[in-house]
């Protein structure tokens, strides 16, 4: 890759894992970036590693985290299994390297207070859902000063027909920390949030179910099924293919949520109702990639029983992660727009998440230790420093 238009040569950048976002998003992507250059893959599965280092130019496929440390990296994605996500990202940031970590970030708020003591010593940690960067998710936002004091929030993704695999890491519980919640509602909730600003959430309740796992026609049809699963069939604790969550934040916003791999409709769908005093504005999508897609995304206002459409611009699939590519650019490089986020404010953000999904898993699952709700505003003092 050759420089990009400021003149500085391309950052050099790992990617861990070789699956699915890997292949489809991640390589050709950053390949695309005049930012960026893939200096290696990473994964266990050498096949599947050379694979996506298959391309134009010749790009080592190693088997070991450990094997990048003769490698000079300017950042490393890791898109590696749950599991694994904190492990490798504290190795990186004990070499000072910048990480950005596919979602879900982490299993636990335990796992993002790791993330966060590690960074405090290393490098830098990114991270965000890329349909924050959806055109129709920011016309919802800009909606947001017509609505008045906001009052509640729901937060829905109901595939039609999407288990994403059967066997492996993926459905094991104690491997994935969790399924459709972890998978589906870390970008609901990521987004959400963020429109909401970023509150406290102090109450949660929750259930969960797997009504969906033995049905065969329940199956994700748009990904191969063998893809990243892994050696051995799972068929005990299972994770959940629905979540149902409800949320109080401390400025007394109600948050639903619900989260379906698998369900009685025949589209994928994604649903925004924001409910203020005065107004309710509601955005219909299909976030991702699935071809089961609704016609195309709408976004209604409704005031004083007058409901409006809002005109949305037409954008392709997938166009999300191309902005996502580029904005881990401008932060990667300094040159972000004014009122992005910092360093700081994304750790804080990965554990107000991480708190959201301990507290609604244990919620659903019966009592056990309280799970403390770390606001951003107590989490950044602390943070600053990085």
């Amino acid at each position: 890759m050759s420089p990009d238009a400021s003149g500085a040569p391309p950052l050099r950048i790992a990617i861990l894992g070789a699956g699915w976002v890997s292949r489809t998003v991640w390589r050709p992507l950053l390949e695309a970036h005049p930012a960026f250059e893939v200096a290696a893959v990473v994964d266990t599965d050498q096949a599947a590693a050379r694979k996506v280092a298959a391309g134009g130019r010749e790009v080592p496929a190693l088997s070991r985290t450990a094997e990048l440390a003769d490698l000079e990296l300017d950042a490393a994605v890791i898109a590696l299994p749950n599991h694994l996500h904190v492990p490798a990202a504290c190795e990186l940031l004990d070499r000072g390297v910048p990480v950005f970590v596919e979602k879900p970030v982490c299993r636990t708020l335990a796992e993002a207070r790791t993330l966060a003591a590690a960074a405090l010593e290393g490098g830098a940690v990114h991270a965000w859902s890329a349909a924050r960067h959806r055109g129709d998710v920011r016309a919802l936002a800009g909606l947001l000063p017509r609505l008045g004091e906001v009052r509640a929030l729901g937060l829905n993704w109901t595939r039609a027909s999407g288990v994403p695999q059967r066997d492996g890491w993926f459905v094991d519980r104690g491997l994935a920390g969790g399924g459709s919640l972890l998978d589906l509602g870390w970008h609901l909730l990521d987004v959400g949030l963020d429109l909401l600003g970023w509150p406290q959430v102090t109450r949660a309740l929750g259930t969960l179910s797997l009504d969906w796992m033995g049905r065969a026609e329940a199956t994700s049809d748009w990904r191969a099924q063998a893809d990243d699963a892994g050696p051995g069939a799972v068929r005990a604790a299972l994770v959940e293919d629905t979540a149902r969550g409800f949320l109080l934040t401390d400025t007394g916003v109600a948050v639903s949520l619900e989260s379906r791999w698998a369900s009685h409709h025949a589209l994928d769908s994604t649903t925004f109702t924001v409910e203020g005093t005065e107004g309710v504005a509601v955005l219909r999508c299909t976030f991702g990639f699935s071809p089961h897609r609704v016609d195309r995304s709408s976004l209604t206002l409704l005031r004083h029983g007058e409901e409006t459409g809002v005109p949305l611009p037409e954008e392709p699939v997938g166009v999300e992660y191309e902005r996502q590519v580029a904005e881990l650019a401008a932060r990667l490089t300094g040159t972000r727009a004014e009122g992005t986020p910092t360093r700081a404010d994304s750790l804080a953000e990965i554990t107000s998440l991480a708190s959201c999904v301990d507290r609604l898993y244990q919620a659903a699952r019966g009592p056990g230790p309280a799970v403390p709700a770390p606001s951003l505003e107590t989490t950044r003092p602390r943070l600053r420093s990085l």
